[in-house]
């Protein structure tokens, strides 16, 4: 009974569809924002508009930063900024909305 029912479980979380939002994370592995320098790419992880770094830069976050996780293109992830819990932006958008490089992210819940 006990392995029929720990199945039905296993089942029931492998049908569970991943919502965009549903995973979550924070910028890390950046310069402190204490060093930031637009021109020479410090202090801040670039936002772009597409996933790599030949897109075009659209945005800023900054280390310690909460976004939520709505795709995934390799190590490519297309976040957005959670209202209210990034750093006001030097550089881009209020909330800035796109493509980060995934090194740069410590994510967790459930994942695109």
């Amino acid at each position: 009974m006990k392995t029929i029912f720990m199945s039905l479980i296993a089942a029931a979380v492998l049908a569970t569809p991943v919502n965009a939002g549903d995973c979550t994370g924070n910028v890390v592995g950046v310069r402190p924002i204490s060093q930031y320098n637009h021109a020479a790419g410090r202090g801040f992880l670039a936002v772009r508009s597409g996933p790599g770094s030949g897109y075009q830069q659209i945005g800023e976050l900054y280390a310690g930063d909460e976004i939520s996780v709505w795709q995934r293109s390799g190590r490519w992830y297309y976040v957005r900024c959670m209202s209210g819990l990034c750093t006001n932006p030097y550089w881009g958008p209020a909330v800035p909305t796109g493509w980060v490089y995934g090194n740069y992210l410590s994510i967790g819940g459930v994942c695109p």
